[in-house]
């Protein structure tokens, strides 16, 4: 069951443009301790002025520690990491040198999230990896993404999940010297007037926490649900809970991605738009830039903002986290930003015009779908059938 906590203040960040400059001013503001969790680390305009930002605090006794994906960021230069660490920064991969040919799961228990904690005191959570906007697969840039900035007493509930992984990781790797991550202690003082949760989903206690707190939502909304999910895939649970909501009068709108980067992907998930669209679901692709958005808004009161996508990477094998709002203001200011982004940026599809689409594509789409059907049965577990 998701734990909502009074008191935070929450700010929406859209995009590079907006989250960089915050996330760097409060690196340049830390006291005592940063933590960075990112999938992609890339060594590009962006990735050095936050490789600065660190080295910059460590030299002022900052104790700075930042975690990568072993997959994510394979190809993070050698040289920028010996800067990193000559500068004081601990700095750890999590899941390294896995072989592209095992077929193990465990190449694909990534962990995905993206989190920075400042001195236990700001959280910041989204989907935004740290690589520039304007590097996006395809050459469609800008990246279109979110995050937000915490304070409050949220930042209690996220900043333990980051300093245990952080020393699991430590203990996995046999890391010579090492030892429990000092408490900063609680800072539980009410910043504002928001009501979240953090919602994270490893591969233990936590499987499906993010996929609970969203179906628990769709099962009680009453008006419109609105979803931004750059690689959706969602299993029967999560299609049903959807399509329900449509028949009982709920406008339902996906804002998914128009872009190919995953061809397998996203062939696979165009291949559930018929019985969407039959369901008088709207499906709005979006083709203006690359969509990298994880974010919901139902009732114009709920929200998600995080890191998981609604696909079966994200919800059986991934470390990802959420961060779930309930606070009227901040959610038609999401659902603002949604709006604008279908009326500018995306196209709606037609349930005619799709049902006319050539042979040629449709029979892409459910081989496309056969085929990540048996993927996921072969590198999830216990609910590999919900993806069928």
């Amino acid at each position: 069951m998701t734990e909502f906590i009074d008191g935070n203040r929450i700010t929406l960040l859209e995009s590079g443009t907006q989250y960089f400059p915050a996330l760097m001013a409060e690196f340049d503001a830390a006291r005592r301790e940063i933590h960075l969790e990112t999938y992609i680390f890339e060594n590009d305009a962006t990735g050095r002025a936050v490789a600065g930002a660190l080295m910059r605090a460590t030299r002022r006794g900052v104790a700075a520690y930042v975690m990568v994906d072993g997959f994510g960021s394979k190809d993070l230069s050698p040289e920028l990491v010996m800067e990193l660490k000559a500068a004081g920064v601990r700095f750890l991969v999590y899941r390294p040198q896995i072989s592209p040919w095992t077929l193990k799961r465990a190449r694909l228990r990534r962990m995905h999230r993206k989190i920075a904690v400042v001195d236990a005191h700001v959280a910041f959570v989204g989907g935004i990896n740290v690589i520039d906007d304007m590097n996006a697969p395809g050459k469609t840039p800008p990246r279109y993404d979110y995050a937000v900035r915490i304070e409050g007493p949220l930042v209690t509930r996220i900043h333990p999940v980051v300093k245990r992984l952080w020393e699991l990781v430590t203990a996995s790797q046999l890391r010579g010297g090492w030892r429990r991550l000092r408490d900063l202690g609680p800072f539980t003082v009410p910043r504002g007037d928001q009501r979240a949760a953090f919602v994270a989903r490893d591969n233990f206690r936590h499987r499906r926490d993010i996929e609970e707190a969203y179906l628990a939502a769709i099962g009680r909304a009453r008006s419109e649900i609105l979803i931004a999910n750059s690689y959706f895939f969602p299993g029967q649970s999560f299609r049903h809970a959807l399509t329900a909501a449509a028949a009982r009068g709920v406008r339902v709108a996906l804002l998914l991605q128009g872009k190919v980067e995953y061809a397998l992907l996203h062939y696979a998930s165009r291949s559930l738009y018929g019985s969407f669209l039959d369901a008088g679901i709207e499906i709005h692709e979006y083709h203006k830039s690359f969509l990298h958005a994880k974010v919901a808004v139902i009732d114009r009161h709920w929200a998600t903002v995080g890191s998981s996508n609604i696909d079966p990477f994200s919800l059986l094998l991934a470390r990802e986290a959420n961060v779930v709002i309930q606070d009227d203001s901040f959610a038609s200011e999401l659902r603002a930003s949604l709006v604008k982004a279908m009326a500018e940026g995306a196209t709606l599809l037609k349930r005619e015009s799709w049902k006319e689409q050539p042979y040629t594509l449709r029979t892409a789409t459910w081989v496309s779908y056969g085929l990540a059907r048996l993927l996921t049965g072969v590198f999830a577990y216990g609910r590999a059938e919900e993806f069928t």
